[in-house]
């Protein structure tokens, strides 16, 4: 049965204005706020510029809650079926071989299309649709373990950012929503996954370093401890993380900013959520605006991932326990495990 809440939104685009229609506007999706089905789908036609500028030409997977925040969500990887003849997709290559026709968002009412199907937030790959196998774009998660929290995540950031510039790259930081931080930065479509993710191991390995009792590399749990992880596995071919703009699905309707590293010290995750997130955007712009004019190379980020293996004996790092083995990729064993096996 219809809705009696169901209407029809009117939404510009480049090829003439679509209709969207929107159901069970008034369905309450994060009850602790009261926040609805229809002012998450009018959050999202408020940002729809800056978010379209993330994710256009982007193969991006929806992280959905038709049955609101405290239901069970689910990923959608390829384009869910009754998409309208106006949404496009993008073929990507899985790292089991396997291929897939994913979301390729190209304008807005793709963007209120998907929320009123339950997406909250939006994973874009890091590569354009034009060559889907070398990122545009490398990305460093700052994911804070048990006993630490955003606070650490920014002290942590705030050393990424001088490695970064030593690197030759412009990083553009922002919230993930929860209790960490993501770290973009633009790079030429030169490189594949593995030379990125080379890169992005190299520059976690420096900022550890830099501070030790802070932040860690470490991909085993037990050996972390209350440190701030650099998750370097983020880059690796079919992990997303949520993009800027995006609802995430905690009981505030945080949203995943954009910030500028002057105003980073500043901030707290709840200051942006659904309801403030617009007025800000409004009133400051995007903070992320010149991204697409910042970019840079790995070269000098690859020099230092030889390095490390020529002269410190730190070559690859464990992948995720669904990937195929990679080349020169250790066991993938925990250390207690190992230690037990040998003894």
């Amino acid at each position: 049965m219809a809705s009696k809440s169901a209407v029809l939104l009117t939404v510009p685009g480049p090829n003439g204005s679509r209709e969207v229609r929107l159901t069970s506007a008034d369905r309450v999706y994060f009850p602790e706020r009261g926040i609805t089905k229809g002012e998450v789908v009018e959050y999202y036609r408020a940002v729809a510029e800056p978010l379209l500028g993330v994710l256009r030409e982007r193969p991006t997977n929806l992280k959905r809650y038709p049955d609101g925040v405290d239901g069970e969500p689910f990923y959608s990887k390829r384009l869910p079926k009754g998409a309208p003849d106006y949404v496009e997709t993008a073929r990507v290559t899985f790292p089991s071989g396997r291929v897939a026709d994913s979301l390729c968002p190209t304008e807005p009412a793709v963007l209120l299309w998907a929320a009123n199907m339950g997406t909250f937030d939006f994973h874009p790959w890091p590569v354009r649709r034009a060559d889907t196998d070398h990122p545009d774009e490398l990305r460093i998660d700052l994911d804070p373990q048990p006993g630490t929290g955003f606070a650490d995540a920014k002290e942590v950031a705030a050393v990424l950012h001088g490695v970064l510039d030593e690197a030759g790259l412009v990083g553009w930081p922002k919230t993930s929503g929860g209790r960490g931080l993501h770290v973009f930065c633009r790079i030429r479509p030169e490189w594949d996954f593995i030379d990125v993710r080379h890169a992005v191991i190299a520059i976690a390995r420096r900022v550890a370093e830099r501070l030790p009792e802070k932040a860690t590399v470490d991909w085993w749990k037990e050996e972390r401890g209350e440190r701030v992880f650099l998750d370097f596995n983020q880059a690796a071919r079919d992990r997303t993380v949520a993009s800027a703009w995006s609802v995430r699905g905690r009981p505030r309707a945080t949203v995943s900013m954009p910030l500028t590293w002057e105003t980073l010290p500043d901030v707290e995750p709840e200051d942006f959520d659904v309801r403030t997130v617009p007025g800000l955007l409004a009133e400051r712009g995007d903070p992320h605006s010149g991204m697409d004019e910042a970019v840079g190379g790995i070269e000098t980020a690859l020099d230092w991932y030889a390095a490390d293996e020529r002269d410190r004996g730190l070559g690859e790092m464990p992948y995720p326990p669904e990937y195929p083995k990679m080349p020169g990729e250790p066991m993938r064993v925990q250390p207690s495990r190992a230690r037990s096996t040998d003894a």
